[in-house]
């Protein structure tokens, strides 16, 4: 008996410690113990990513952190090319097409990402066509652009610096936090989760699109119930790329929550799809979500509770619980 439990172990550890050959699929991760898991770029290419690799203490120590941020604002006076806002910079804000009464939306990419990967024009240009606001897209590259666990340490740093710059904004350019949503995709969905909480959750919303799963269950800096007045996660590649479990006001499961969403074949292209679905919502205001009694009903797209729309743009949209619904498998879905 003792032989085979030391057998299973080394199967195990094997398995574990396998790297995949297939770029993109997911399909042999297991949480908590395979070592390797495909991860996409900002254009949604898989990249191999060892989540064991030590992070890298000086990065962290010395120049790649928060401090690093970039705000770049968009508007509808400059729907596409890029305006700087830098923290203490009052003449940075004031030279802008910057306005304190409209509502500000604030955007964060992911792992590997930066301010110029697809998903952020996406999202953007979305907001932008459907109101006056103004779009703060937070480029973090130095950090982002590094190893996967040394960009999970320093998440935290990020989202701090991100809220006491919209703290600072506010105060000298106006702003109001009852007009105030945060988006974050992946890694960033933990940052604005930090952000909010860094100015004591008042945020009006807050949206997490497939939160990062790996490393991230059971971790304190997550983003959770605590980072906005109404906070909001859209799950589409959850037990693999994505947190499965809810941690927000309101969860959403669309087809599942899982892998592979409609259209897609791979873990990378379902984790990538809730900015899609997002950027949907917020043009269409197409998805209703029916209330789930469990988190098995939302995987298997058997809820029939209560309505609660997915996604869009309302500051003012309130509700609790687990969501299900279904969408279709191309653009606007």
């Amino acid at each position: 008996m003792k032989l085979l439990t030391i057998l299973l172990a080394s199967i195990t550890l094997c398995a574990g410690s396998a790297i995949p050959l297939v770029p993109g699929d997911n399909s042999h991760y297991v949480e908590g113990v395979s070592r390797y898991i495909w991860m996409p770029n900002g254009e949604g290419v898989p990249q191999l990513v060892d989540l064991q690799a030590p992070a890298d203490e000086l990065e962290l120590l010395n120049t790649r952190n928060g401090a690093n941020n970039q705000y770049w604002l968009f508007t509808r006076q400059n729907p596409s090319n890029r305006q700087i806002l830098v923290n203490g910079n009052i003449n940075s804000v004031r030279n802008s097409n910057y306005r304190g009464n409209r509502p500000t939306k604030v955007v964060v990419h992911g792992w590997n990402n930066n301010g110029n990967s697809e998903m952020n024009p996406l999202i953007t240009s979305a907001f932008l066509a459907v109101q006056d606001v103004n779009v703060i897209v937070v480029d973090w590259r130095n950090l982002a652009n590094g190893l996967y666990t040394t960009a999970v340490r320093g998440v935290p740093d990020v989202g701090r610096h991100l809220g006491n710059f919209l703290t600072w904004l506010f105060n000298n350019a106006g702003g109001n936090w009852n007009q105030l949503h945060l988006v974050g995709f992946s890694l960033g969905a933990h940052i604005v989760g930090n952000a909010g909480r860094t100015v004591g959750g008042r945020a009006v919303r807050v949206t997490g699109l497939d939160p990062a799963g790996p490393q991230w269950g059971g971790n304190s800096n997550a983003l959770n119930r605590n980072s906005g007045v109404y906070v909001e996660s859209i799950h589409t590649d959850g037990g693999l790329l994505g947190i499965f479990d809810p941690i927000s006001n309101a969860d959403f499961y669309p087809n599942g929550g899982r892998n592979p969403q409609p259209g897609c074949s791979i873990s990378t292209c379902s984790h990538g799809r809730a900015n899609q679905l997002f950027a949907a919502s917020i043009r269409y205001n197409n998805f209703i979500g029916r209330q789930c009694s469990n988190l098995n009903q939302a995987q298997n797209n058997n809820c029939s509770g209560n309505q609660l729309r997915m996604g869009n743009r309302d500051l003012g949209k309130r509700g609790s619980g687990i969501f299900g619904l279904r969408t279709g498998n191309r653009w606007p879905f």
